[in-house]
């Protein structure tokens, strides 16, 4: 905490001014301390009887921030990521604070490949090939479930 006294040196009105600027950006800054997108727009997919709740990442914002700063996430929800058209798709963890896998997958719903991506790690994990869509969800969810490259996942994303 700054004390007016210890700016004696100062004169009243600067060093009430200097006051006012670090408290003005004390309350500026807590309120833009970053936090998880938890209302983008949803949908269901399923991945044979495993039903998803997924939230859906459109915008070229909403994919930057993705699941950035969440801290924890249900175990049947995720987020899917939407591109305008197919291109090859590098995900990261940059203020990502939970483990996830990210699957690939093709217009048709079909998984191309699966990545298991470590928190806050700026490692790129790439898509074998151009796709449309990326499925985050929780660390581990897709091998527990034996879903790999060549499964298919069904919902309204997919159909054309």
């Amino acid at each position: 905490m700054i004390s007016l006294v210890r700016m004696k040196y100062l004169p009243r009105r600067s060093a009430h001014a200097i006051l006012a600027g670090v408290l003005a950006f004390l309350a500026w800054s807590s309120l833009a301390q970053p936090a998880p997108q938890l209302q983008l727009p949803r949908t269901k997919l399923s991945a044979g009887m495993h039903m998803l709740d997924v939230q859906l990442a459109q915008t070229p914002e909403q994919r930057q921030i993705g699941l950035m700063w969440r801290k924890e996430m249900p175990q049947h929800e995720g987020m899917l990521f939407v591109f305008e058209q197919a291109a090859p798709q590098c995900f990261w963890m940059r203020n990502t604070l939970i483990p996830l896998s990210a699957a690939f997958v093709a217009d048709d719903g079909s998984i191309v490949n699966i990545a298991d991506m470590k928190p806050q790690s700026d490692d790129s994990h790439c898509s074998e090939k151009p796709v449309r869509f990326v499925l985050e969800m929780n660390a581990g969810w897709f091998a527990k479930r034996q879903i790999k490259a060549g499964y298919k996942l069904s919902g309204a994303p997919f159909a054309r």
